[in-house]
């Protein structure tokens, strides 16, 4: 490796740590740091991560030439100037100055965070990377594509909120990435999903999923008028209402709705108290208002490019519903979602980033792949790796697990590379028969530990897609939601949201053999190719990186089994 040029990216210090590494211009791999430690969205410096990439391109911190840091802080400061403008305004007046210094003090933190990672990395140079150009160049690379329109959505990068741009390959391995428009803060619609989210007593910037499943429960009539007046489309995208969500200070303490809001809706409802249907029907207003934002400026990114691809980026591209619903819309002939839409994605754009304009080549080895992060194939197990667990090695481990699965087991399966982004792709999941009367049921209370109107994701061959779903286009990182056939509808209902759709996951031999394999083992026993397939995790963890957190997610949750690499582990 002497004399490569390494590039290190970064996503930290704020939530979703990762790291990814190019060496010589290759995506060499990517890695989240919760799934190596436990500690969900840790905002802490990714030292496992980066030691396992380093490691696995044997390689030390002295070897980095390039640590490319995924937000550049010194465009904070951009949004000091109005300031002015808001202090005169009464409904802003009260927030103008905390939000100044606020803005401010995240500038002179990321000066401090960037001075450690020169400690860190003493021979490399630290380049910040707009938080926007890198969402924007990680969808590009990794669809593939020689042309697109890209739309990156989220809750705040510096002061963009949402972006429109494009990106063209050019001979001999150039790519020009270029963004035309932009939104910003205060306009930002992952601002205001997270501020209802946080109202209605989930997690804000976690469980943002949970109210898109809920709101399939509501109507979204009751404060419909309220969310277009709150949310306020405009020519060129849309604006936030001070009046319904105050101004943003990047401190804590500070409320996300007003009390109007909270006059006009409902109080904040307690994590731990019911879901009524008031809640239902807030979710179902915010979710339509959502869809149509984002279809609104798909709309307007296909105008200002006149382009036929779009690719997606940003938090709010992790909404599924609305993604299905601008594929619905025909604007374009195809729409990509990277495997890593959020934040942690943009440890591979900021080294995309900038390694392109070093070489002026985009890197390559990106497109097409979600599976980057660490592997076990020497696993070995003894016979009992875990009181009250026994352990055996397999041969045919694709058929047995098939097997057991159509015989109503729920099984956690471990195997090949952790994939990377939000979404289990088929290498850290938990299987079940989509067949089973009870599934869904068993699976949240059981298993999973979660909220008892919330849905399970179907994995199907790609080849067979068309007869379970009607998704024109492959959805490989399940980031869309399709309808489904009269197939679906009547003989797998366990896989059908009350909308009516499914967050479907299309899959290839080429992709994920040995997913495609159990597919096809499965479908052999009950002719069909789908499974239900969801993160091998509970509630509150996140996905199972390593062994020991997959066989502690086995001892403590009510999963049967679990495939680790070629060995099935059972409670004895």
């Amino acid at each position: 490796m002497t004399g490569a040029k390494v590039v290190l990216g970064l996503c930290s210090f704020t939530h979703d740590s990762a790291a990814a590494l190019l060496v010589d211009n290759q995506l060499v791999g990517f890695a989240e740091e919760e799934r190596l430690t436990g500690d969900k969205h840790t905002a802490a410096f990714p030292e496992q991560a980066v030691a396992w990439l380093l490691d696995s391109a044997g390689l030390d911190s002295t070897a980095v030439n390039v640590v490319a840091y995924n937000f550049d802080g010194r465009r904070y400061l951009d949004a000091l100037s109005a300031t002015g403008t808001y202090a005169h305004t009464a409904v802003t007046r009260d927030r103008a100055q905390p939000r100044a210094d606020s803005f401010r003090k995240v500038h002179d933190r990321f000066l401090t965070r960037t001075a450690q990672l020169r400690t860190r990395f003493p021979r490399a140079r630290v380049a910040p990377v707009l938080h926007h150009r890198g969402h924007g160049l990680y969808a590009f690379a990794s669809s593939g594509y020689d042309a697109a329109a890209l739309l990156v959505v989220d809750s705040l990068g510096e002061v963009q909120t949402t972006t429109i741009g494009s990106g063209l390959r050019l001979g001999g391995g150039g790519c020009r990435v270029t963004f035309a428009e932009d939104i910003l803060d205060p306009a930002s619609l992952g601002y205001a999903y997270g501020a209802v989210t946080e109202h209605l007593g989930w997690r804000r910037g976690d469980e943002e999923g949970t109210v898109m499943a809920l709101a399939a429960l509501g109507d979204p009539a009751r404060f419909r008028s309220l969310m277009r007046e709150a949310i306020p489309l405009t020519d060129r995208g849309f604006g936030l209402d001070p009046r319904w969500f105050p101004l943003r200070v990047l401190t804590s303490g500070y409320a996300r709705v007003s009390a109007d809001f909270t006059a006009a809706t409902c109080f904040p409802r307690d994590p731990a108290a019911a879901v009524d249907q008031v809640h239902a029907d807030l979710a179902a207003a915010l979710q339509e208002r959502t869809e149509q934002v984002m279809v609104h400026l798909a709309r307007r990114a296909r105008d200002v490019t006149g382009l036929r691809l779009l690719c997606l980026g940003g938090g709010v591209a992790a909404n599924c519903v609305a993604v299905g619903k601008i594929v619905e819309a025909g604007i374009f002939d195809e729409v990509h979602v990277p495997p890593a839409p959020g934040d942690s994605g943009t440890a591979i754009g900021a080294a995309l980033s900038a390694s392109l304009d070093t070489t002026r080549h985009l890197a390559s080895e990106v497109a097409g792949r979600c599976y980057l992060g660490p592997d076990y194939p020497h696993l070995r197990l003894p016979e009992h790796p875990r009181p009250g667990l026994s352990a055996h090695r397999l041969s045919g481990s694709a058929k047995h697990l098939a097997i057991q699965l159509a015989e109503g087991l729920t099984v956690g399966l471990f195997h090949g590379s952790l994939e990377a982004g939000p979404r289990a792709l088929g290498n850290r999941s938990i299987l079940a028969s989509p067949l089973l009367p009870d599934v869904v049921e068993r699976l949240n209370a059981t298993v999973k530990f979660r909220e008892p109107f919330r849905p399970f994701a179907p994995v199907v061959l790609g080849a067979a897609a068309a007869d379970y779903f009607t998704l024109p286009q492959p959805a490989p990182y399940m980031s869309i939601a399709s309808g489904v056939t009269d197939l679906t509808r009547q003989g797998m209902p366990a896989i059908v949201h009350v909308n009516g759709t499914a967050r479907v996951q299309t899959v290839t031999p080429e992709a994920n053999p040995f997913l495609a394999e159990v597919l096809t083992e499965f479908a052999a026993i009950t002719g069909h190719p789908v499974l239900i397939n969801t993160s091998l995790n509970v509630k509150g963890k996140p996905i199972c990186g390593t062994p020991d957190m997959a066989l502690d997610c086995l001892t403590h949750s009510g999963l049967d089994a679990l495939l680790l690499e070629d060995w099935w582990v059972a409670k004895c």
